[in-house]
This record gives C-alpha cells, sequence and structure tokens, in this order.
C-alpha cells in the first residue's frame, strides 16, 4: 500500500544518512537534514561583537632570530611601557608572549584600542611621526625573520581580557572556520562558554576582521601543563560539552595551539 512504502523510502533514506560522514562535504541529500542557521541581514561583526564597547583588536606574530630573542624581548618591553602609560596614544597592551611548544623563537602581542578604528587611525599617525619609535623599528627589524597580524573584534560572550596575576601558562588555540560558517560558530560557542570558566581559565576570545578572515582565536590560562589536562577532561564531564565539539568540529579548516609563556612586561602573567 502507498503508506507501506512512504515509510519503506523513509527508513532507507535515513538509513543512508546516518551512513554519510560528519564532515563538510554532506552534499545535497545529507542537507536536507540539517538544521539551518537562519538567515541573517547584517555583517556577522555586528551581530557577534559586544555592542556595548568598541574596541579593537590586533593580535601580532613576531618570528625573531634565535640569537635575538632575549634583546628583542628587552627592546619590546621598554617601548610597550611607554606606549602603554603615555594617555596621548589610545592602546593598550593586553598580553605578551614567548611561544613555548609551537612554533618556535615566535613572539605574540595582543593589543587593544578602546574606540576602533578611530583609534587605531590616531595611534597609528602618532607613532609615524615619533622619531624614537621609528629608531626602534629600524633596531626591532634587524632582528626579525618574518612578522604578520591580524585586526580583530571579541566575541559578545566572553569575558573581556584583563591584567590577571602569575605565573600562568597560557594556550592561544587558533580556528580556521570555512566561509560562512562564523555566525553558526558564535551560536554554538554562547551556550559552551559556560563549560569552561569554572576555574577562571577563560581570558578572551576573538574573531579577525582584516588579515586572513574566518579566524577564531580563544585565549586560555592555567596554572601549569597538568592544570590544563586536567581542566579540559573535566569539561568533557559536564552535559553538553561533548555537543558544542560535535557540532563545530564540521565547522573548522585547520587549527593550531600554542602554549606561551608571559614576557616579565605583560599585563597577562
Amino acid at each position: 500500500c502507498p503508506y507501506t512504502s512512504c515509510r519503506f523510502l523513509l527508513s532507507f533514506a535515513l538509513l543512508i544518512y546516518q551512513q554519510l560522514p560528519l564532515n563538510g562535504d554532506i552534499g545535497w541529500f545529507r542537507s536536507l537534514f540539517v538544521r539551518k542557521v537562519d538567515a541573517r541581514k547584517d555583517a556577522h561583526s555586528n551581530l557577534l561583537s559586544k555592542r556595548e564597547t568598541s574596541n579593537l583588536y590586533n593580535i601580532q606574530f613576531h618570528n625573531v632570530k634565535p640569537e635575538c630573542l632575549e634583546a628583542y624581548n628587552s627592546l619590546e618591553a621598554e617601548v610597550q611601557n611607554k606606549l602603554h602609560h603615555d594617555e596621548d596614544y589610545p592602546c593598550e597592551v593586553v598580553g605578551s608572549w614567548n611561544t613555548w611548544y609551537g612554533e618556535q623563537d615566535q613572539v605574540v602581542h595582543l593589543w587593544r584600542y578602546r574606540g576602533g578604528y578611530p583609534a587605531l587611525t590616531e595611534c597609528l599617525q602618532k607613532l609615524n611621526k615619533n622619531k624614537e619609535y621609528l629608531e626602534f623599528r629600524k633596531e626591532r627589524a634587524k632582528m626579525l625573520i618574518s612578522r604578520r597580524n591580524q585586526l580583530l573584534l571579541e566575541f559578545s560572550f566572553w569575558n573581556e581580557p584583563l591584567p590577571r596575576q602569575g605565573p600562568n601558562i597560557y594556550e592561544l588555540r587558533t580556528y580556521h572556520l570555512k566561509p560562512g560558517t562564523m555566525i553558526e560558530w558564535g551560536n554554538h560557542w554562547a551556550r559552551a562558554i559556560k563549560y569552561r570558566q569554572e576555574n577562571n581559565e577563560a581570558v578572551g576570545g576573538f574573531f579577525s576582521q582584516i588579515g586572513d578572515l574566518y579566524v577564531v582565536h580563544h585565549l586560555w590560562a592555567y596554572e601549569n601543563l597538568l592544570s590544563r589536562e586536567e581542566t579540559r577532561n573535566s569539561a568533557w564531564q559536564k552535559e553538553g560539552w561533548d555537543a558544542t565539539v560535535h557540532y563545530t568540529v564540521p565547522l573548522i579548516r585547520t587549527m593550531e595551539s600554542r602554549i606561551m609563556i608571559p614576557t616579565s612586561s605583560s599585563p597577562l602573567q
């Protein structure tokens, strides 16, 4: 009868669906069964970032000549302290780290511009007229192999990164997402962040605006590597964390983890 035939076809379709891999190439058939994120009529930067602030962040990755790392740290700390405490410059150092595990002889800096793009523009214009800073850049260039940066916004559901006492180690987890998936990522992590805040390990969460696009950075703090392992394992004991991993992994193209040690001048210790 028609009813039996329909039941058979539906059962057959579901059986095929269950055998399909959980990845981005699910094809037209499986897409029929996947819950869609509602269409939005606004940029994801407006939907995911904090409306009550206009903070803009700049993350810098500097690859330093191995023999110059100590001199680089010393020179960078001197200039950072001056800029950080100079009220004429609308920028502040959030944190500076040497990579411990990950890309070696690499230094990571995170800057905050309170006031967004206008503050960034003002700061760059002033620095380009600062002879002392221009001399610093020439001296620093002699110590570098390469450098790159990204401009970031902070996710609305993450806490703002604030200075903290140490000693701590920091983990920067970087996710390169598939284009078009940032809203879905934010939807899942807005619920998931509660599973990772009990031990005060959550420092900040950001997504890129200029530079490599569809990039997410999560910054975590731990007492040591053992504490990191125990904290991450405890998340799996909380109901709902497994669902977050299940639904966000298919959104990722590549991911990277850096374990970092704060420099002596970093506000995040």
